[in-house]
């Protein structure tokens, strides 16, 4: 399954060390932390993982301890903490890595943990931090690896000639974040001793898509994201499809999971939009897959492009908004999708219930706020 941060909805409760009238207020920097692979890593060790993670926990408060850090919530194996001084938070990552890095932790496991770090005025509220500075953060740590440390240009302008001895800047460009409507330019801790070669970050830009940008985050609606997610990522389910009432975010909710994904579906997650297309026609041109067809009305060609180029491909997502403009259309072109791309999953929305799939699939539903959530699965039938 695909790692999402559990800051990704930074108002849930954990476990808060500091009381909400301490936390420092005005221009802060935000720290984020999340162990990489931990599930597997749970697997693994099994039993002897709550070890781990003690160790990993104290190691972590004692570096950002010891330079003025107030930890903001804690939930599983990842931190929230938040510092006066830009600086300070550069030196306590620094110190967190190099004690991870040294650290002889049970089994012979190494612990790789993913930073960010983001310099913003987040409000103060009774729960903690709120405002789009957080999510930013949490976003930039949620691209990164194991080992890494990520900074914003906000951050890196107040740090860069003030660093830590044995530390240096790495530029990484501009990256695409989910949710965000602006490119972020990112940058990365090089910390002399320890490893600084990582893969490219896990931003949109570094996978195939074409998702229109979304101006505002989406909040409010985690558990539903959840639960299409796991619909989504189960090996027996191809199709899933958002029946609802126009106007209760169908589509909205259809592209977050498409951009939350795009880690899993390696070989990218691409938007077509039916809505414009009225009626399909019976004549319409005919487009090519991979040695099949897929009809389309002529408006919608331009956004099939890219998923068509993608039907041969090991691991797609195609979100397709509006199927109830093509109800009767459905069944054979979603099923002859669904064939001619062996590992590709489709999604959907529609305002209709009615909507009738394949013969050949079975439904597995979850009720998610005024939509309702359905995987088709393939029988084999």
């Amino acid at each position: 399954m695909a790692e999402i941060s559990p800051f990704a909805s930074p108002n849930e409760a954990g476990q808060k060390r500091t009381t909400m009238r301490d936390l420092p207020t005005g221009t802060v920097t935000l720290l984020f932390t999340d162990i990489e692979g931990s599930t597997h890593l749970l697997q693994q060790l099994g039993e002897c993982y709550a070890g781990v993670l003690t160790e990993c926990r104290e190691l972590l408060r004692d570096a950002f301890s010891r330079h003025h850090g107030y930890e903001v919530d804690t939930q599983g194996d990842a931190f929230f903490v938040a510092f006066t001084r830009a600086s300070d938070a550069v030196s306590a990552a620094v110190a967190a890595q190099r004690a991870l890095a040294s650290h002889n932790f049970a089994e012979g496991v190494a612990v790789a943990v993913r930073m960010s770090l983001h310099t913003g005025e987040p409000s103060v509220v009774a729960e903690g931090y709120i405002g789009l500075d957080v999510h930013h953060a949490a976003r930039i740590m949620s691209v990164g690896h194991g080992g890494q440390v990520l900074l914003s240009q906000t951050t890196r302008d107040l740090v860069e000639h003030d660093l830590p001895d044995g530390v240096s800047l790495l530029d990484l460009g501009e990256h695409h974040l989910k949710d965000l409507q602006r490119p972020s330019h990112l940058y990365q801790l090089v910390i002399v001793g320890l490893p600084a070669d990582f893969p490219p970050l896990k931003t949109l830009d570094s996978r195939p898509n074409n998702l229109p940008v979304q101006l505002t985050p989406l909040i409010g609606r985690e558990k539903e994201v959840s639960a299409v997610q796991n619909l989504l990522q189960r090996e027996d389910v191809r199709l899933v499809t958002l029946t609802g009432p126009g106007g209760t975010g169908k589509t909205r909710l259809g592209l977050q999971v498409a951009a939350e994904l795009s880690d899993l579906f390696t070989d990218g997650v691409f938007f077509v939009n039916l809505a414009p297309t009225g009626q399909l026609r019976a004549g319409s041109e005919r487009r090519r897959a991979d040695g099949g067809s897929v009809d389309f009305m002529p408006e919608a060609q331009t956004t099939c492009d890219q998923p068509r180029g993608a039907a041969s491909a090991s691991r797609a997502r195609v979100c397709c908004p509006s199927f109830s403009v093509a109800r009767s259309y459905l069944p054979d072109r979603a099923d002859r999708v669904l064939a001619l791309c062996g590992g590709q999953s489709l999604s959907s929305t529609s305002q209709g219930s009615e909507v009738r799939f394949p013969d050949n699939t079975r439904q597995c539903s979850c009720h998610c706020r005024d939509l309702y959530a359905a995987g088709w699965v393939t029988t084999g039938d």
